[in-house]
């Protein structure tokens, strides 16, 4: 069977229907409006270039700028619980939709950020949204990050991560052999690793592999060289990241650049979204293409004129939500498989578990607050000009 791919830009002149994707054209620079906007806003205000912060500094950053670009909402309930990891416990939080009914589709989910930043904080909107709108449960990993552990340890996180799933998921009112993964970002590159490993290791491999803008080469030579598509993820930024996570490791080492992988055959489907202005979309794209020659199915939506980290802000564009609901479509469409094999590894127990309150639904939407944003982005941008005034005086 020839495996296809959906390229829907949500452009009306640029809807391509179906296609193989070796037939798609080269992405462009060409900006949609709302994002020629938002960037434009963050030049004028000057936000912080992250070739100028800390690893702290950084983190902090992304939580704030997904604080204020993504919508928070309400589950049916969500837990901090912590399972059996390769290195001592793994923290993951797990969403219950207020949608569905049991037994559910689950998706296991690996935030972005490079491997050097995000948290179960960050990935907390769009794994609400991705819950209520599939009907899935959603468990969010909160994998270990360079520099603190070598990028290798975010990889053995999400295998454990999504083992575990596997084999918890009647537990938690779920299809085992309807056990997605997805990410974006790095956390695709994990989803897409993790894809690997499961077949490569004998298990049961994931019913689908949601890939959102992925870096499947960390060596960089598949992305897109155009500086006209280099928005938000920049070369700099790139270059910043690769400094923290590949000191000790080859980048294009086939453990993290899931794109090296001698055969690709046998892998579950793949989902694919990728955005025309980032210089990962020729990346992603050319994973997806030789998914396709090794028979796999691929369906893939190139959204026309975003930019990396879209996913995320479905506060800012409409896009966003098209892509998150082309996700939970596909998660529903997700076929109960009796006869596929499920996993048969003993479960393990969480370790420790503690459900949200209502305390911490009102703390989160409080931080979300226009007051409380705009407090916090003045406090980051004085603190940002602060650093690099004394380090002109340094120089």
């Amino acid at each position: 069977m020839n495996a296809l791919s959906k390229i829907k830009d949500f452009s009306p002149a640029l809807d391509t229907g179906d296609c193989n994707l070796s037939e798609l054209g080269a992405p462009t620079g060409r900006l949609n409006w709302r994002a020629r906007v938002w960037l434009d806003l963050m030049r004028v205000i000057g936000w912080p270039e992250l070739q100028d912060r800390t690893v702290a500094q950084a983190r902090d950053d992304l939580r704030l700028l997904i604080a204020a670009t993504s919508i928070w909402q309400p589950i049916a309930h969500a837990r901090d619980a912590s399972i059996p990891g390769p290195a001592g416990d793994i923290p993951i939080r797990i969403y219950t939709p207020l949608i569905g009914t049991k037994p559910r589709p689950l998706l296991v989910w690996f935030h972005g950020g490079g491997f050097v930043l995000g948290d179960l904080t960050m990935a907390d909107p769009t794994c609400r949204a991705l819950a209520n709108r599939s009907g899935a449960v959603v468990i969010s990993v909160d994998y270990r990050l360079a520099p603190e552990h070598g990028c290798l340890a975010a990889s053995d996180d999400a295998y454990a991560a999504v083992l575990w799933a596997m084999q918890n998921a009647s537990g938690l009112g779920c299809d085992s052999t309807r056990v997605a993964v997805g990410g974006e970002s790095a956390g695709a590159t994990l989803s897409a690793l993790v894809s690997q490993r499961c077949r490569d290791d004998g298990h049961p491999t994931p019913a689908l592999q949601v890939l959102v803008y992925p870096c499947t080469d960390c060596s960089g030579t598949l992305s897109n060289r155009d500086p006209e598509v280099a928005h938000l993820l920049t070369w700099e930024a790139i270059d910043w990241f690769a400094e923290r996570c590949f000191a000790s490791l080859d980048s294009a080492d086939v453990r993290i650049s899931p794109f090296f992988a001698k055969d690709l055959r046998g892998l579950p489907p793949a989902l694919l979204i990728t955005a025309e202005c980032d210089l990962l979309c020729t990346d992603g794209e050319a994973y997806g293409r030789r998914l396709q020659e090794a028979g796999v199915p691929v369906e893939h939506h190139r959204y026309a004129g975003q930019i990396h980290g879209f996913f995320t802000m479905d506060l800012l564009f409409p896009e966003a939500r098209s892509a998150q609901r082309n996700v939970a479509g596909r998660l529903q469409a997700l076929p109960a498989q009796g006869h596929r094999r499920a996993a048969t590894l003993p479960s393990k127990p969480i370790v420790a578990s503690r459900r949200l309150t209502l305390f911490d639904a009102l703390f989160e939407l409080a931080v979300r607050t226009p007051p409380i944003l705009a407090g916090q982005i003045i406090a980051t941008l004085l603190q940002y000009k602060l650093d690099r005034v004394l380090r002109g005086a340094r120089d």
